[in-house]
């Protein structure tokens, strides 16, 4: 099978040639081993590219994450002046904004005048945008976002890779955005107080959500991944989950699945006590599944529970074992999780959460090689 098969295989619940291995990594992770210019990497879509080709052949995955898209041809003219030194980029644009771009981590930006958080309980839904053009700033990717050029990044991945490998999409969660545009405190209390009003203010996300996740398909990703990370259990009951989470993941949900593209939800932390509530988003998959320490979630109990629904994705320690671990903990690890995610199949090895920025290439390229050595069916 092509890397592309083996996760489609994965993906539909059918029986690939071997245990598919694909991880996200981090940003700076990727700057990291790429080498490659921190403002140019969030900007360009060439250069975003070049670094994504690159990992991928690095660790020899079976697919590639396009986390960022609508990144934006011209960005340097809005810039004044770039700062360089061994901390990082500085760019100070023209309107007096500032962005700092560290060389392992996420941009920090600085407006030269912060935008005020509308109230939440005189906000009215409708006045939102009809289309969502940027991602939340809570995940630090807000600028250079440019709406008129969302998918050239894909047209650029896809191209390139996407006869032979896995190349998936990404949106955000509807949670987040509300996150993003009226501050956490204001946010959470909004939704217990008005939940009327919170529940038509995700609604009206979730509409532009979805056009989004469509012209996603429609650049010809494999999968869609709907980036969910403040919906665990450490920060939302379960019962606040199934109220304004699951009902507007699972819209996105439908309508990728029915484009005939694959969707799949990434919640970080601890999901032990919703994975069922994932699985009835109709989602084709989940990630992360952070095991103990980190979360909660036992890989065999989790095939036990969901695993004849959709697929997993992850399970793997990034921090402990990826991260901290020599090669053999590493491999130890790795042999472990396909042991207990292989039979039935729909298991794809993965790092619970990102490739963290410090993690020692070599223990990152173990995970194809015992892939290969271990995981044929």
């Amino acid at each position: 099978m092509t890397p592309k098969e083996r996760m489609a295989a994965a993906m539909a619940g059918k029986a690939p040639d071997r245990v598919p291995a694909m991880c996200q990594m981090s940003v700076g992770h990727m700057l990291l081993q790429t080498g490659l210019a921190p403002s140019e990497f969030w900007h360009s879509a060439p250069v975003f590219a070049e670094g994504l080709l690159r990992m991928r052949a690095l660790y020899r995955f079976d697919g590639i994450l396009v986390s960022l898209h609508g990144h934006e041809p011209d960005w340097s003219r809005r810039a004044a002046r770039v700062v360089r030194s061994e901390e990082g980029e500085r760019v100070l644009w023209k309107n007096g904004d500032e962005t700092f771009f560290p060389p392992d981590d996420l941009p920090v930006f600085r407006p030269a005048v912060p935008a005020a958080k509308p109230e939440f309980g005189r906000f009215d839904p409708d006045v939102l945008p009809a289309e969502i053009g940027y991602i939340p700033v809570s995940q630090g990717l807000r600028f250079g976002l440019d709406p008129g050029r969302l998918f050239d990044i894909l047209d650029i991945v896809v191209g390139a890779a996407g006869r032979e490998f896995s190349v998936h999409g990404e949106v955000t969660s509807p949670l987040d955005y509300v996150l993003d545009l009226f501050g956490f405190e204001q946010a959470m209390v909004g939704c217990l107080e008005d939940p009327g009003r919170a529940k038509a203010v995700l609604g009206r996300l979730t509409d532009g959500i979805v056009r989004l996740a469509g012209g996603l398909a429609a650049a010809g990703v494999d999968a869609i991944k709907i980036s969910s990370p403040f919906a665990g259990a450490g920060f939302l009951s379960a019962a606040f989950y199934g109220s304004f989470v699951l009902p507007y993941e699972g819209r996105i949900v439908r309508a990728v699945e029915a484009l005939g593209v694959r969707a799949y939800i990434h919640t970080c932390g601890d999901i032990h006590d919703r994975l069922e509530l994932m699985a009835d988003s109709g989602a084709s998959g989940i990630e992360c599944l952070d095991p103990p320490p980190l979360g909660r979630v036992e890989l065999g109990d989790a095939k036990a529970r969901v695993g004849s629904r959709i697929f997993i994705k992850g399970n793997i320690d990034p921090v402990h074992v990826l991260l901290a671990g020599g090669p053999e903990t590493v491999r130890a690890d790795a042999r472990r999780r396909i042991s207990v995610g292989k039979p039935g199949g729909r298991y794809i090895l993965s790092t619970a959460c990102s490739i963290a920025p410090r993690t020692p290439p070599g223990n990152a390229a173990l995970l194809a090689e015992v892939a290969e050595e271990c995981g044929a069916y």
